[in-house]
């Protein structure tokens, strides 16, 4: 596995150049990533010469589907589906809550869908109102001292009138990854599908869905150095059972199924940006592999050095008597987000301090609300969130772990 180049890394991303951010490390990536110069080169092309109806007559119409459908076609390489089973629509709260009402019209008073308190409100809300339509909604609850799910708990919950679970990749309070593969083969042994939000852990390396076995898989194109956009994979047999959602004279265009709102045209043109950033890290970094390796290569790169960073932040904060670390200490077993209940002083109160020592982070309940509930945290403070990717530097992070010892 070659090192990861962080110079030619970050002369992607207009920020680190940016003179209003100089000496700014930036740990709020959970929330959103620095976007990469190819999508705000293309997000600014579209604008100035393809802004107009798409998949017209006209050339520079022509153009602008042509780039649209491009779009899903390299993401759905880089994800290993089909290109109309990636739905790019307004967010992922957006595209979780028009999944939600499709099953709503496809299930029957009686039948049950999981959830648990772990996930993010967007993958978590919208099933639970479906107990209106008579659904019968069930709670995967995680460990109340670790935050973390037990797979036998899932067994117990399941039955033959269960059609749903949804749960998530990664926790964005604890950071832990999930068995995804292990619970989705769980799920599909009671005819169940498995709905998953990977919102925090695609920014760290976009999944293999096929390899996961996921059914529907959810995550943030904002968050994986892209447009504000929420990407959906539904696999096939599943968009054919739930049907089209949008106009009906658009049936036969599967991509529009889960978008009714309709597409943002430049956003998803600026999408081939994210796949044209990833492919240009890998011809560097992996000059002789096949492109077919590029997903795999791709998070092992990322992983290997997320891990580096991560280590040394997660062995100070444990042994910090001030904080209480959440989520697991082995960098292994995590993406790099890392949760703090801040003893001595509100997360608010720290995250300010932080500012004035160049420190960019993040406070709150992050739509985690359930979660910080069942950990006995009071969602009205929060936690410290503290959450980097690969283009971090070991630099910033000692930065961070200077400047919370100082703030807390």
């Amino acid at each position: 596995m070659p090192t990861l180049d962080l110079p030619f890394i970050r002369s992607h991303f207009p920020a680190f150049a940016e003179p209003s951010l100089e000496g700014q490390a930036f740990f709020d990536n959970a929330g959103g990533s620095y976007a990469c110069q190819e999508v705000i080169d293309r997000l600014n092309r579209f604008y100035r010469q393809n802004k107009m109806q798409p998949y017209g007559v006209h050339p520079a119409s022509r153009r602008g589907g042509e780039e649209m459908d491009r779009a899903h076609r390299e993401m759905a390489s880089y994800l290993n589906v089909a290109p109309e089973e990636v739905h790019l629509g307004p967010s992922s709260s957006q595209n979780s809550y028009v999944l939600a009402e499709a099953f709503a019209n496809r299930l029957d008073a009686g039948d049950e869908v999981i959830v648990t308190n772990q996930d993010h409100e967007a993958n978590n809300g919208v099933w639970r109102r479906l107990i209106k339509r008579g659904i019968v909604i069930k709670e995967w609850q995680v460990n109340a001292t670790t935050g973390s799910l037990d797979s036998a708990a899932l067994v117990e919950l399941l039955t033959s009138r269960t059609k749903v679970v949804a749960f998530t990749h990664c926790s964005n309070i604890l950071g832990e990854i999930n068995p995804v593969r292990e619970i989705c083969e769980i799920v599909h042994g009671v005819g169940a599908v498995a709905v998953v939000d990977g919102v925090s852990y695609a920014g760290h390396g976009l999944p293999d869905v096929a390899e996961l076995g996921a059914d529907v898989y959810l995550f943030s194109l904002y968050k994986t150095f892209g447009p504000h956009l929420g990407a959906m994979v539904i696999r096939r047999p599943l968009m054919d059972f739930l049907g089209n959602q949008a106009h009906y004279f658009n049936a036969a265009h599967l991509a529009k199924w889960f978008v009714p709102a309709g597409p943002d045209h430049a956003q998803v043109a600026a999408v081939n940006g994210v796949t044209a950033y990833f492919d240009s890290v890998h011809a560097h970094h992996f000059p002789e592999a096949d492109n077919s390796e590029r997903g795999a290569n791709l998070r092992k790169l990322f992983k290997q050095a997320e891990v580096g960073l991560l280590s040394p932040l997660l062995e100070f904060c444990a042994k910090d008597p001030r904080v209480r670390l959440l989520g697991p200490t082995n960098a292994q077993k995590k993406a790099a987000t890392v949760s703090l209940q801040t003893l001595n002083a509100t997360p608010r109160e720290v995250c300010e301090r932080l500012v004035s020592k160049g420190i960019i982070a993040g406070a709150g309940h992050f739509y985690a609300v359930r979660l910080l509930e069942a950990l006995g945290i009071n969602p009205d403070e929060g936690v410290l969130r503290l959450s980097f990717v690969h283009y971090t530097s070991q630099e910033e992070v000692q930065q961070l772990i200077r400047a919370l010892d100082e703030s807390l």
